[in-house]
């Protein structure tokens, strides 16, 4: 069978920037072990297939993969999604504004999609889940894992945390871009470290030190088959959370202007938001821009496994 597939750039508003996305539009009749091949020969950090919705008044089913296994929530495959749909006609004309609701394993995620003045298209999606914060890790175990020193892990506002959106990332503050641009992880050493409590995803951050953002960001998933992604949403759209929750501020509305991607040649711009209600974080957003790449066919061979949407 022939499946029909989009390629477009995530988190940016310039082609080969941002973060890579292959789009199974009308992927009903693949089955889980056919997904999960496909998104190795695409090989980007995230392959999506979408579905009719099981319920009435959702939009699509979507479910997304890495080259090594499925995730419940990630933010660039929904950004990416969304506008893929948005741009080849599949939702209708989207006016100034649009909301979608795409069903998946870590529950609802709807997706705003605006139509910009210059006809460019910018999506933001909410998490599925509130904030939720995990275990911590120690300084030392840190900075071995990330090849960097004791002194370059600041604790200031948090230790190293889990935090998690609808899908658990570890996070760690480090001094400056100096240490981001050190980190190197000792996949040997993740592999130990990660458990059921502590995620093999590590998002590595700082603030920033020009004026046209608030942070600088790494993430790592080599143990699903991503060495580095050059834009996260979930990732960031967690820290958001994760920021808010230790804020001095009781309630308002938190937002930052996250770069990622620098150190891989796709520069990524990422637009975080959180709101904070009598000290809960209550609502966490992620958005950005978008780019159409390419589209094709891709040839897939009867499954032995039956189909699952």
């Amino acid at each position: 069978m022939r499946y029909r597939y989009y390629l477009c750039d995530v988190f940016t508003d310039t082609r080969f920037g941002g973060n890579q996305l292959a789009v199974l539009p009308q992927a009903a009749g693949l089955s889980s072990e056919r997904m999960q091949q496909v998104a190795r020969e695409f090989n980007f950090s995230e392959t999506t297939f979408v579905f009719p919705p099981e319920e009435k008044g959702h939009t699509n089913k979507v479910r997304i993969f890495t080259p090594g296994a499925e995730l419940p929530f990630a933010g660039h495959p929904n950004i990416g999604t969304a506008f893929v749909l948005a741009t080849t006609g599949r939702l209708g004309a989207i006016d100034t504004a649009l909301t979608v609701t795409f069903e998946e394993r870590a529950g609802l995620v709807p997706i705003t999609i605006r139509e910009r003045p210059d006809q460019s298209v910018w999506c933001e999606l909410t998490a599925p889940e509130r904030l939720s914060l995990g275990k911590t890790v120690d300084i030392q175990t840190m900075a071995a894992l990330l090849s960097l020193v004791a002194d370059d892990i600041m604790t200031e506002t948090h230790f190293p945390q889990v935090a998690s959106v609808g899908l658990p990332f570890l996070f760690v503050e480090v001094r400056d871009r100096a240490a981001l641009e050190r980190v190197r992880v000792n996949s040997e050493k993740l592999g130990t470290l990660a458990t059921d409590s502590i995620p093999s995803l590590i998002h590595v951050y700082t603030g920033n030190e020009d004026t046209d953002c608030d942070i600088r960001a790494r993430v790592f998933a080599p143990l699903m088959g991503v060495p580095e992604d050059p834009a996260t949403g979930s990732a960031n759209c967690a820290l958001a959370g994760l920021l808010s929750h230790y804020a001095e501020r009781l309630q308002g509305v938190f937002d930052w202007r996250i770069v990622q991607g620098v150190e891989l040649g796709r520069p990524s711009l990422l637009e975080a938001r959180a709101e904070k209600r009598a000290g809960v974080v209550t609502d966490t957003w992620i958005g950005g821009a978008c780019v159409l790449v390419g589209e094709g066919w891709i040839e897939v061979g009867p499954s032995d496994v039956p189909a699952q949407g």
